[in-house]
This record gives structure tokens, sequence and C-alpha cells, in this order.
């Protein structure tokens, strides 16, 4: 290159999933049986047929190709609207309380440029979304550390957390249902968490995409009376309707909160394409039928996967809600990054290495259920006869490269 990268590139690097499929598509092309990728949580099930009917008859609408509005058409943000009262029982002003996204990824950039300034700190669960300390980067912030304890159910101490400096930090990302982990939070744990985050005037940022799979209990932080004070929500579209490659989200709060957010995106985009919005919206308006008949799938494929973390000897939760099953390798290992690596080369089956979402996953794999049943399956199979679980515990007891437990 003629000229130097950006400074604020220097401590981020290539998301991690970039890297590994280019991997996996090099080992598709060298002659071998296909990679069964078990790592990525990516669905691979249609969207609703309403969906995608309502986005074809859209199509050849006079003003389906023109920019559209930056807060997004008035039939999508009603629908958000609708949906949070029907799903949650809580109400949301469509006019000023709703900002659709393009995808709710979008949303955790968007929020870190509208709220940080360099210097200030922000809250990261470990293990959690990689984007979140990425994103706090991008922005200039400072992403602090926070464990989730895997006794606490992958829940922060938050009487620990209190007794930190906490003076800095202006935004606490959290997750539930929990991804990686597939823990769940309840209404009292929200309770604790909104007057925490109020004694320390913190905005808590909840990413909230998994609600509705394999979760009996599906809540949002504004379930919390006066959570709207210090909270704001994401939800999408991608994991619950099966529209990941859709890109559609919205983060969701007190006017305020929104516009301030809007007046940072107005300046990244011209609006989200109408046909998409308004498909976006008939998938709102799906009722339990769908999500129920959606997790009858995730409730077979889920089987499959603690089959595999079994094989494995990995322990496990068959409890966690949301598409991943997050297990701990054997006591004998610590580095579920070689285990992973030595998994796909001996079997040509991917599982996602835990340490990629912080340190605390370090001796994790993650099982995604975006593959069918038959796959998941077809992967315990090569797992089971391809790869002796005896000699990999040998051989890296005599590898002194790895730190043992």
């Amino acid at each position: 290159m003629i000229i130097s990268p950006s400074n604020r590139l220097d401590d981020v690097t290539t998301y991690y999933f970039v890297r590994k499929l280019e991997e996996i598509d090099a080992m598709n092309k060298d002659g071998g049986s296909l990679v069964l990728n078990l790592g990525i949580g990516s669905p691979d099930l249609l969207p609703p047929q309403i969906v995608m009917d309502t986005l074809t008859k859209s199509l050849g609408a006079a003003d389906a190709h023109k920019y559209q509005s930056y807060k997004g058409i008035l039939q999508l943000r009603n629908g958000f609207a609708n949906w949070y009262k029907n799903q949650f029982g809580v109400h949301i002003d469509q006019k000023t309380q709703v900002l659709p996204l393009i995808g709710s990824k979008e949303g955790v950039m968007h929020i870190s440029m509208s709220f940080l300034n360099e210097g200030d700190e922000v809250l990261i669960p470990n293990p959690g979304y990689p984007s979140y300390a990425i994103c706090t980067k991008l922005a200039g912030g400072i992403p602090v550390d926070m464990p989730l304890e895997e006794s606490l159910d992958w829940k922060p101490d938050l009487k620990k957390l209190a007794q930190t400096d906490l003076s800095k930090v202006k935004l606490m990302w959290i997750n539930y249902p929990n991804m990686p982990t597939g823990a769940t939070a309840d209404l009292v744990f929200f309770e604790d968490l909104v007057a925490f985050a109020k004694q320390h005037k913190i905005l808590i940022c909840h990413d909230n995409p998994y609600t509705f799979i394999l979760n009996d209990q599906p809540l949002s932080i504004f379930n919390v009376p006066g959570s709207q004070d210090c909270s704001i929500e994401l939800v999408s579209l991608s994991k619950c309707y099966n529209m990941a490659g859709w890109r559609v989200g919205a983060v969701i709060g007190a006017r305020e909160y929104i516009d301030t957010i809007m007046t940072f995106k107005s300046n990244m985009d011209s609006g989200m394409f109408k046909p998409i919005q308004e498909a976006s919206a008939a998938a709102l308006e799906l009722g339990q039928d769908w999500i129920k008949n959606l997790n009858e799938v995730y409730k077979e494929r889920k089987v499959a996967a603690c089959n595999i973390m079994a094989a494995l000897r990995c322990s496990y939760d068959e409890t966690g809600a949301g598409m991943f099953i997050w297990g701990k390798i054997p006591m004998e290992l610590k580095d579920s990054d070689a285990f992973s690596d030595q998994l796909l080369k001996d079997t040509r089956v991917f599982i996602t290495p835990g340490h990629i979402f912080g340190s605390k996953g370090l001796r994790f794999l993650r099982v995604s259920l975006c593959s069918s049943a038959e796959d998941m399956k077809a992967a315990l199979y090569r797992i089971k006869t391809g790869f002796n679980m005896n000699d990999y515990v040998l051989n890296d007891h005599n590898n002194h490269n790895i730190t043992r437990v």
C-alpha cells in the first residue's frame, strides 16, 4: 500500500470466522470429503413463506427501489412495537423508541460510536461476543473485562463488580440468552442489573437475538419497571426467523438514546431496502406457532449436538437456551483451540473453540445448531471412527508447549 492503515486498526484483528472459513474453503477444494461445519451460527432453514412472498410482491411497487426513511418505514416500526407488546407485554412507542437497523451487529458499532469518547470504559462480558470489544476499541473506548462466573450460571458477580473502580465506565454489554454459553437470565437478575446501572450511571446494552430459541421464558430488559432510564436493547430477525442474510434488526430504547444513535446512523447509510422492511414486518406478525415449530427442529438438533459433546468427553448443560451447545473439554486438557484444530484435521469436522469469546472460554467448545440433524449425525460418526480421544490426550500430555490444568 502507498499509505498506512489507520491507527485505530492496530489492536483489531480480522474476525476469527473470516480466517477460519477461508481455511475450511481451502480444505473443501483439496479433494477430500467436505468439512462438516458445526461452528457458525448462521441459520440454514428457510424464512417463513409469507416473508418471501411479501418480498416478491413488494418488488414491483412504484417506490420500492427509492431511498427510504432513515428511521425505517412506519409499518416496520409498528411491527417491532406490536411484537414487544405481544411477546413481552412491553409498551414501545413506534414513533420515538424504535430504530430499525441493517442487522443488530451494525447496532453494536452504532451504539459504540454514538456514546463513547476517547478513554471511556466499557464492561465486556467474558466469555462474550467478540464484536463488543472490537467496536469499543474502534470507537476509542477501553474494553474492561467483566467475567461471567460459571458458578453463577454465567452471570457477572455484580457485588464484586461494584467494588471495582467504575468511574470511567459508560456502557455495559450483556446478552441473555447468552452466546456462547446458553445461560438464561430471570427477572430478578435483570432487576439487580438495572439497580446496579442506575447506581453507577452506566447504560446497559442488552443484545437479545436468541430470546425465542429453545427458551421457555423469553424476557426483555424492559420487563423491569424503570429500566428504560438506563437500558437499550438490540433485537434481530436473523435467528428467530431464519433471516440472517437479510440483515434486519432494531435498537429499542428511550427517545433520547434512539435520537443519539440516529444522529450517527443517518450519516452511515441511506435507509433499508423497502421490500425487505415490508417482508420483515410480515415476519413480526407471526405468532407462537412459528416459534414452536422452529424449536421442534432445534430440539432434535440439540440432542445430536449433545451426543457430539459426549463423544468428545465434554461436560455440558443440556438445559441451555439459544442455538449453541457449550461444552467444557476434559480436565486433562486446557487448550480448546488446539483440540478444535486437531479435530478438524483428523475428521474434517469444525467445532468452534471457546477462546475466541474470551479467556473464560479457553477450555470450552461451542457446537452450533445451524446444521441439519443428518449432518450432525455424520459428524458424530466421523468423530467416533476417526478421532481417538485416548491418543489425543496422550499426545497432549507429551506436548510441553501445551499448558496443563
